[in-house]
């Protein structure tokens, strides 16, 4: 068992993360904007280990070698991503497809998905094996989850609920700061926490053994596509070959990095000063599980189906609600820019 003084540490640093995401409080470079020349990627968040495959991109020199002169900063939230692309700050973004479908019902974006990189979403349910140790999702009736405030994670989880024919009032979020849901977990001051599914690396560092049990809705039937990069539709119709080039750059990095996380972890060390492989590694490992499926076994990392993507859209709608007209899902992605072939 890890002793007091490492798990206080542990659960520090994902505070801290935790705080960042909640609070917008980490820096982005992206408001310095970009030199001539230069093409800049906005990541949803300040960079981690998930984040391995765009910078392996750049050291391996991918991007170089097509002809780009690339920089990737840190966001501030899959919303922010999409604003500092539709202001030009950024040409391409990594962001999410409830992010997008609510920015193009209010007309607040012209960006569309060129790669899925997160064929599954990565929410997840936390809680102690010990304790509510959530394995079904019956389990989730009358559960209390400490959440946070203006997170969009509670509705998709009632969705998931309503999916399985429970009872979606039944559950209880309660707001809890960033940095101290996972110290309220690990002490027990709350039975489960809502996280996405990176989380948990640094909880098992800090109650290893099989203490801590983790419950992924894409694992039990939640059809949700997540992250993936966007580019605007005047970039895609005025600059289709630098499109072209930067998507093959960049999967060829996610190609790399899922099949050698330490060699991943190394080169991510080398532009995010103070990361801990260790980390990278297990976040890589994770980032496997939403980056694969059949799709992507059969088309290649990164492909859009239209069916689950509009599957995903009426979700969002019956789940989440949006402020206007929903798209269609022909309206949100193309697959012209990946390259051919099974991964």
């Amino acid at each position: 068992m890890a002793t007091n003084s490492k798990r206080r540490e542990v659960v520090k640093t994902i505070g801290a993360v935790a705080a960042g995401w909640a609070t917008g409080a980490w820096h982005s470079a992206a408001a310095q904007g970009s030199a001539d020349g230069e093409l800049t990627l906005s990541l949803d968040f300040t960079a981690l280990g998930r984040h391995a495959p765009w910078y392996v991109a750049l050291g391996k020199g991918y991007f170089k070698q097509a002809g780009l002169n690339v920089k990737i900063v840190p966001g501030q939230g899959t919303a922010q991503a999409i604003q500092a692309l539709e202001s030009g700050i950024a040409q391409f973004a990594f962001s999410d497809v409830v992010s997008l479908t609510l920015a193009r019902a209010r007309g607040a974006s012209s960006a569309r998905f060129v790669a899925m990189n997160y064929q599954s979403a990565p929410y997840a349910i936390f809680s102690l094996t010990q304790g509510a140790n959530v394995t079904k999702p019956e389990q989730l009736s009358g559960l209390e989850v400490a959440s946070g405030a203006g997170s969009f994670s509670p509705k998709v989880i009632q969705g998931f609920m309503k999916q399985h024919k429970l009872d979606p009032s039944s559950i209880k979020f309660v707001n809890v700061d960033g940095a101290a849901r996972v110290g309220m977990l690990l002490s027990k001051k709350v039975p489960a926490i809502e996280n996405f599914v990176f989380s948990q690396v640094g909880m098992e560092k800090a109650l290893p053994g099989g203490q801590v049990s983790t419950f992924v809705l894409a694992a039990h039937g939640l059809e949700l596509y997540a992250n993936g990069l966007l580019v605007k539709d005047d970039m895609i119709k005025s600059r289709p070959d630098t499109v072209r080039a930067f998507v093959k750059a960049a999967m060829q990095g996610w190609r790399d990095t899922l099949a050698d996380p330490e060699g991943a972890s190394a080169i991510m060390a080398n532009y995010v000063p103070g990361i801990s492989r260790d980390v990278v590694v297990g976040e890589i490992k994770l980032l496997n599980t939403l980056a694969q499926s059949a799709a992507t076994r059969q088309n290649g990392l990164g492909w859009i189906d239209e069916t689950q993507m509009q599957r995903s859209i009426d979700f969002i709608t019956q789940n989440i609600g949006i402020t206007g007209k929903p798209p269609v899902a022909s309206q949100l992605f193309t697959t012209a820019f990946l390259p051919k072939g099974a991964a």
